[in-house]
């Protein structure tokens, strides 16, 4: 009898494993139900954020828990973000006693490995960058009863803007809205209905975000996410510390005299919007800092710059403004009323001389008037109607306002500045980025942010292309007052054409090719390495309204390793750099290249380079097969339905590895209870 049931299982299997290789290797349309009574399988998450603040020093241990709640093997898949300046140099997995420290590979050697794990039964993590904001976990055998525990460890610089230092700990992805993504001229055919050539030989092709996930009050149940992030933050500084505290999220905070500790107040939160940390250090005000490291690798150096105490001179300059603003679906609601008390502002800030155009898009870009208009009381009423009566709905061509922006010919006598306003809710980045390259001229960007969980790699990156800045408003109770206060300090740069004379102190592998400029109460960073000890000299130059403005900075260069995360700073800020090159196709072969032995040289997680972690242990030691799943997310605070990908609901139907699974449980029970029936049974000597 047993030999039929193998037989006919042998059958059953081979026909099975043909229809589920035939499954799409998509992230959605993986759920199992949606809430109406019927069963939903997906794996568990809980995550924890165990952040050490020193000075102007950030590192973070990010801890993901992920258990199974069904009755079969998972394979187990998680879209998260990361700070886009985290230098990602550690990971390791837990699971039961056995603790597995992750190793850095390419990241085609690191999925094989991943696989090869899976088929053999044991338990592995894998983490995949897809941009440097935006990550996967994905976990093989995820066993019922057995959780896996991931430990990540990054490290990074914390930025000053608008003179307070703050860290940015992103908790959720937003979704992404997908475009053409088509070269140059080719864009805007397709966009117009024509047909596009194919792209040409040679060129760079970036790869696609991953699929959305299943969304928590979407196409699941509210309930199937809750409270799942905690935080534990450690402050310590040689600078008396001021004002801590978050916009985003309540603390409970525990003053002493030289630290502080702090984590939500409430203990545990949902992970529906980024967590902004902010404080001052008082007395760190210099024009000039640096932080210098030596190992075997060599020496390494950070120079920060700051800009000069100076009148802005934007009271005396005529502007040409040029506001786009993103009507996408993602933008309805709140985002769309802090957009629209924004422009009610900035339009007020208008200036005689100013001159403005109005660019809102969606699907397509549309203008309020062809030509720039004169800041009129006329025209600045008109305006004003004109934004109160846009509604936010369709897609997100942000590469197709861009170009529209663009499109004229600047007013005379006028400094453009661009002012665009979006979450940058999209998946082709490098597009936009290209386009603001190919084509800022004398113009300038300034990016604001609009929503609790907004695409800062795109929003930060057009500033910095643009030469310009970035700044967010969260959907908190004061984002009204916010938008309104940015939109009344419109900046104008007071340190521009920066370069560095590093004089007799030879360096290399500089980390910015072009200085950005400098607004009042930002800073930058400028990363390289050395050869040199002892004492130095380099000369910061640029100009302050058009005036030569010089600075000495004097150097002491250690020949001990007094700032050990320097070096992946460095090779981060590196990375950035080329990721940029190759995302605007300057150099964009010999830059990946270097990423990749960056990433190894440095055992960094980069574009091109993964951790992987394999168990020496078989958890699946019956073979069964892994249900794929995603870990579901919450709707980021703020965004409507009308931003997510449709179409993704789940079944109550299960998978083709879902039946196999269960086929396989009840044959197994089947086979025990045929063989135990076979058996003579023992009577216990004391029955």
């Amino acid at each position: 009898m047993t030999r039929y049931i193998l037989l006919g299982l042998t059958f059953l299997l081979s026909t099975l494993r043909t229809e589920a290789s035939t499954e799409p290797d998509d992230l959605a349309g993986r759920v199992i139900g949606t809430g109406d009574g019927r069963q939903i399988e997906l794996p568990l998450l809980r995550s924890a954020y165990s952040v050490n603040i020193e000075g102007d020093m950030a590192t973070v241990e990010v801890t993901q828990t992920f258990e199974n709640p069904s009755a079969l093997p998972m394979e187990a898949r998680y879209l998260f973000p990361l700070n886009q300046r985290a230098a990602v140099y550690g990971m390791e997995m837990r699971v039961g006693d056995e603790v597995i420290e992750a190793v850095i590979r390419e990241k085609a050697k690191a999925v094989a490995e991943f696989q090869a794990a899976a088929q053999e039964g044991k338990a592995a993590a894998l983490l995949t960058q897809h941009r440097p904001n935006m990550f996967t976990q994905d976990i093989a055998n995820l066993m019922p009863g057995q959780p896996i525990e991931v430990r990540l460890r990054y490290v990074q610089m914390v930025p000053k803007i608008d003179g307070k230092y703050q860290l940015v700990i992103p908790l959720i992805v937003g979704p992404r809205y997908r475009g053409a993504d088509l070269p140059d001229e080719d864009q805007i055919a397709a966009l117009d209905g024509q047909t596009p050539t194919p792209v040409p030989p040679g060129t760079w092709q970036i790869a696609d975000v991953p699929a959305y996930p299943g969304v928590a009050g979407l196409d699941l149940p509210e309930t199937i996410t809750g409270d799942r992030v905690s935080l534990d933050v450690a402050f310590t500084s040689g600078f008396e510390m001021s004002g801590f505290g978050s916009a985003t999220h309540p603390l409970d905070i525990v003053q002493g005299d030289a630290a502080l500790t702090a984590g939500f107040a409430k203990g545990e939160v949902l992970d529906n919007r980024d967590l902004v940390l902010h404080y001052g250090l008082e007395g760190s005000d210099v024009q000039a800092a640096v932080l210098s490291h030596t190992d075997d690798r060599g020496g390494y150096l950070s120079v920060m710059i700051e800009p000069p105490v100076v009148p802005d001179d934007a009271q005396i300059t005529p502007r040409e403004l040029v506001f786009v603003l993103d009507t996408s679906g993602s933008m309805n609601g709140a985002p769309m009323a802090a957009s629209k008390r924004f422009m009610t502002a900035a339009l007020a800030g208008l200036r005689g001389g100013d001159y403005f155009r109005i660019i809102p898009f969606s699907n397509t870009a549309q203008e309020m008037s062809q030509t720039a208009l004169p800041a009129t009381a006329q025209n600045i009423r008109a305006a004003d109607r004109y934004v109160r009566n846009l509604t936010a709905a369709g897609g997100t061509e942000i590469d197709r306002a861009i170009r529209t922006a663009f499109a004229t010919r600047p007013v005379e006598d006028t400094m453009r500045i661009v002012v665009f306003l979006s979450d940058g809710y999209i998946g082709n980045e490098h597009t936009v980025l290209k386009t603001i390259r190919d084509q800022i001229g004398t113009a300038r960007i300034y990016a604001f942010g609009v929503g609790s969980s907004v695409n800062r790699y795109l929003l930060d990156g057009m500033a910095e292309e643009g030469r310009g800045y970035a700044r967010y408003v969260g959907l908190d109770e004061d984002a009204l007052e916010i938008a309104e206060t940015l939109a009344r300090d419109l900046k104008s740069p007071l340190l521009t054409d920066i370069t560095i004379d590093w004089g007799d102190l030879a360096v290399e592998d500089v980390s910015l090719t072009r200085i950005p400029d400098l607004f009042a109460g930002n800073s930058v960073r400028v990363y390289a390495r050395h050869s040199a000890t002892g004492a130095a000299e380099v000369k910061i130059n640029g100009l302050v309204n058009g005036r030569a403005a010089t600075m000495s900075v004097p150097l002491t260069l250690t020949a001990g390793a007094r700032e050990p995360a320097l070096p992946l700073i460095w090779a981060r800020n590196r990375i950035a750099m080329l990721e940029r090159n190759v995302a605007v196709g300057v150099a964009a072969e010999s830059s990946d290249a270097e990423i990749t032995k960056l990433g190894l040289d440095y055992g960094l997680q980069t574009k091109n380079t993964s951790f992987v972690a394999v168990s020496q242990k078989v958890v699946n030691d019956a073979g069964l097969p892994a249900l794929t799943r995603d870990v579901p997310l919450p709707m980021v605070h703020g965004v409507g339905p009308s931003a997510y990908p449709q179409g993704f609901s789940g079944s109550s139907t299960p998978e083709p590895q879902a039946w196999l699974g269960m086929v396989l449980l009840a044959a197994l029970s089947l086979m025990r209870l045929l063989q135990g029936r076979g058996r003579p049974r023992v009577r216990p000597a004391n029955a």
